[in-house]
This record gives C-alpha cells, sequence and structure tokens, in this order.
C-alpha cells in the first residue's frame, strides 16, 4: 500500500502511527499549517490540519488529496460541501481537547483575584456554548459543587442542562465562552458579544474566551476596558490572528496564543483519532501502540493546603497560565505587525509540554472530605498520607 500523508507540523505523533515503518508504504511529510499551499499537495493521499489553514476548493482544487482531516473539534475552516461534492472523506476530533480547554479555564479562574473562592462560596458561572467543550465544562462546575448556567440557542433546551437566557448566563460572576464561530442566522456566534451584550457583564466580574476569537467584538471589549468598568478578562483566542489587536492584549488580565487546547494528552487524543479515520479510510487496523507520552508523573499536594488553595496548587502544578500571559506579552508588545504575527505563530508552535490533570495521582494528607471531593472533582484520584490518612 502507498500512502502518503502530508500533516501540520503541530499535530504529534502521527509517525507513531503510520511513519517510520508502523505502516508498510505510509510516509509522513510535514508543513507549517499557515504556509499549506496547493503546490504542497502533489502526490499526497491525506491532508491533516489545524484551525489555521482553510482548507476549501481553492486548497484542494485538482490536487490527488482523497482525506482530509483536522486536529481540532471545530470545522469553521473547513469547506465540508466541498468535499462532499468531491468525494473527499473527512475526519475531526470532537471532544479530544475538550479536557485541555476545561483545565485551562480552570486555571484562569485559579489566577484571578479571589474568583475561586468566590465559586466554591456560591458564585454562578455562565457557560456559552454547550457543545462538547461547553458541555464537559459543565460537568467538571458540578463535580466541584460550582453552580451554573448555560446558553445556547441551536439546541433543545431540555438538551441543555441549567439552560438560560443570554443575559442571565452574562450577569454570572464568571463567563465563559465555548461556541462554535458561525455566521449563519438565526443565531450567529460572530460578534455575539458586542457592545451592548459587553455591558451586561460584572464590573467585578471574569470573562473568559476560549472559543474563537469574533465571537467577542474586539475594538468593542477594547473600548470597555478602557473605561476601567469592565470585568477582569482572560483572552486566549483573538479576532485577526495571529495579527492580533495590542491594545485590547495590554488591557486584558490575561492572554495567551489560542492554546488552551493545546494540552499534550488531548493533541495526542485528537491525532489517534484521525489516524484511526484514516485506518478506517482505507481498510487498515491500527496496533494498539499505547500513549506515545506515556503515564504523567504523580503530584504532591503540602499539608497546610485546603479548599482553594488546594485547588490552586494542582492547577498551577499542571499548567501556569502566568507563563504563557507573559511570553504573549514579550513576543508581541512593542513589535511591528509581521514580527508580533510571527511571535504569535511561534508560541504556538514550541508550546511546551502541557500534561492534563485528569487521571492524575494526587498524594497528600488531606483535612476534610470535602477537600478529597475537590481532588476528585479535577478529575484526579487522591492518595491520602500522612497523621490524616
Amino acid at each position: 500500500m502507498s500512502l502518503e500523508i502530508l500533516a501540520d507540523e503541530n499535530i504529534p505523533a502521527v509517525e507513531h502511527y503510520f511513519g517510520a515503518g508502523a505502516v508498510t508504504g505510509a510516509t509522513v511529510r510535514r508543513v507549517a499549517g499557515r504556509q499549506l499551499q496547493c503546490s504542497h499537495l502533489e502526490g499526497v493521499d491525506v491532508l491533516l490540519v489545524r484551525s489555521v489553514t482553510q482548507v476549501n476548493e481553492a486548497l484542494l482544487h485538482d490536487t490527488s488529496v482523497k482525506f482530509v482531516g483536522t486536529a481540532t473539534s471545530g470545522v469553521d475552516h473547513i469547506d465540508q460541501v466541498y468535499l462532499l461534492q468531491q468525494g473527499i472523506g473527512f475526519a475531526h476530533a470532537p471532544g479530544a481537547n475538550a479536557n485541555s480547554v476545561v483545565e485551562y479555564v480552570l486555571a484562569a479562574i485559579a489566577a484571578v483575584t479571589d474568583k475561586l473562592e468566590q465559586l466554591l462560596a456560591g458564585g454562578t458561572v455562565g457557560i456559552v456554548g454547550y457543545g462538547m467543550i461547553g458541555s464537559a465544562m459543565a460537568v467538571r462546575l458540578r463535580a466541584l459543587g460550582i453552580d451554573y448556567w448555560v446558553y445556547d440557542p441551536w439546541l433543545d433546551k431540555k438538551a441543555i442542562s441549567n439552560p438560560a437566557s443570554l443575559i442571565r448566563v452574562l450577569g454570572c460572576d464568571v463567563v465563559t465562552l465555548h461556541c462554535e464561530m458561525t455566521r449563519q442566522p438565526p443565531w450567529p456566534s460572530f460578534h455575539l458579544l458586542g457592545e451592548a451584550e459587553l455591558a451586561c457583564l460584572q464590573p467585578g466580574g471574569l470573562l473568559i474566551n476560549a472559543s474563537r476569537g469574533p465571537v467577542v467584538h474586539n475594538q468593542a471589549m477594547l473600548a470597555l476596558l478602557e473605561t476601567g468598568r469592565g470585568p477582569a478578562t482572560v483572552f486566549d483566542v483573538w479576532e485577526g490572528e495571529p495579527r492580533i489587536l495590542h491594545a485590547l492584549l495590554d488591557r486584558v488580565t490575561l492572554g495567551s496564543a489560542h492554546i488552551a487546547g493545546y494540552s499534550l494528552d488531548g493533541k495526542l487524543l485528537a491525532t489517534r483519532m484521525l489516524c484511526d479515520a484514516i485506518a478506517l479510510q482505507v481498510g487498515l487496523a491500527l496496533p494498539g501502540q499505547g500513549n506515545p507520552a506515556g503515564e504523567p508523573e504523580a503530584l504532591a499536594v503540602p499539608d497546610s493546603l485546603v479548599g482553594a488553595a488546594l485547588m490552586r496548587h494542582l492547577l498551577k502544578a499542571r499548567y501556569d497560565i502566568g507563563r504563557d500571559d507573559a511570553l504573549l506579552r514579550g513576543a508581541t508588545l512593542g513589535q511591528d505587525v509581521a514580527q508580533a504575527a510571527l511571535g504569535f505563530d511561534l508560541l504556538r508552535k514550541q508550546h511546551r509540554e502541557r500534561r492534563e490533570l485528569l487521571g492524575s495521582t494526587v498524594h497528600g494528607d488531606f483535612k476534610s472530605q470535602r477537600d478529597i471531593e475537590l481532588v476528585q472533582g479535577l478529575g484526579c484520584v487522591p492518595v491520602a498520607t500522612g497523621a490524616g490518612s
């Protein structure tokens, strides 16, 4: 069998499943996603991309591509109608990065003043979008005993846990965005949060955008923050990426370079999902080759930590959002537009290895049943040690 696979350079472990003799006759080549052009596709059977590559007729016309996979949950960068018309197979990775994004949001909450304490004391989270990530966010909040409301007009309210209006959701202590990017009526998410909607946010609240940049009108967000009356803000996604609005980055509480879903575990799961889809397409049975990254190391909790402090310690042990904020500001602020855009993409390409909390073993002398429940709520396995065990 001859199988030529062209993959975005940021999709890990494709070679683990198809390269270096893993499948006889299969070869894997790499390309920078933003630079991918039709000329790169000569002789290519399978194209694997991420969200930075627009896959449409302009890219695929007169090529040999028979299958397209995107290592993302979102598919707004894929012209699925064209693929169907041309008989080109397609797969994506819904849910692969869901837990990664959930843990990013929790890390953001834990890093902003006393928001975590506020939520554990009875505050509420507003979730916009109830797809794979939004619903995973709700499950995690429920496990932690944190109240939430959900807005997703595309779904029947019976399919949503704690449905509410957009206004009610925007009035929560923390608002986190997880909707897909669409301009389709009657409920387009493009500029879903414009001037009027942003005015509904609590001045002392927290807005987190880890969905798509244009879901928030970035100029309107900047205008609100410039008044000094806006909420705390954490933005992982931006309008115009990689050419982002520097004035907005200068005003947000924390920023990152579209890496919320960039945990190693999430990326590897997405790769495996795509490779399984390729194997099905060409009639192969991929061997179960295990997790290329191995098991994450166990974590330990200092005896003095309880409640929110315990959670904050665990979240930061796996992911330090402040580091990504500093890296983004250093790579973009003060640079010209072209250099800043290159810096943004380089941060994504060279993003450090990040393992997830989910499934991690946590050792500690837990002081209460509630602390054990919080550890379990984060998706970890608590192992009691010391005098309290």
